[in-house]
């Protein structure tokens, strides 16, 4: 686990969550690791808007973090494999939500054309007070 992550104090989980699952593209490639071991062009077929730059960088993040394991195969050419750890894989109903969530959100968004998300109707999501 990187070290700015440790020092986060306790009543700042949501803040540690982020950190290691912020940005635009990390989710994404949990999601797709999801259904099973990737290589790194499927990863880029599967997200096309990504650059390899992009990919590269958030795969050694998410590998430092502890969430996906990296094999090189050695053949030729060299082969690498991405897949879910343990704890990568405990991700599984968040992401699944925060799909859900998403097509809740485009759809509502959609219909009513503006950036409000209406209340009723939205996915079964439960909140904290």
């Amino acid at each position: 686990m990187r070290g700015d992550i440790e020092d986060t104090p306790e009543y700042c989980d949501v803040e540690a969550a982020m950190e290691v699952l912020g940005g635009r593209w990390k989710l994404a490639i949990l999601k797709k690791l999801l259904d099973g071991t990737k290589r790194f062009s499927e990863l880029k077929r599967a997200l096309p808007r990504i650059t390899q730059r992009m990919l590269t960088r958030q795969l050694r993040e998410l590998e430092a973090d502890g969430l996906v394991i990296r094999t090189v195969h050695r053949e030729v050419p060299p082969r690498v494999d991405y897949t879910l750890t343990e704890t990568g894989r405990s991700l599984d109903a968040i992401a699944n939500q925060l799909d859900a969530w998403g097509r809740w959100y485009r759809a509502t968004r959609g219909e009513r054309g503006d950036a409000e998300p209406v209340e009723s109707g939205s996915p079964q999501v439960e909140r904290s007070r």
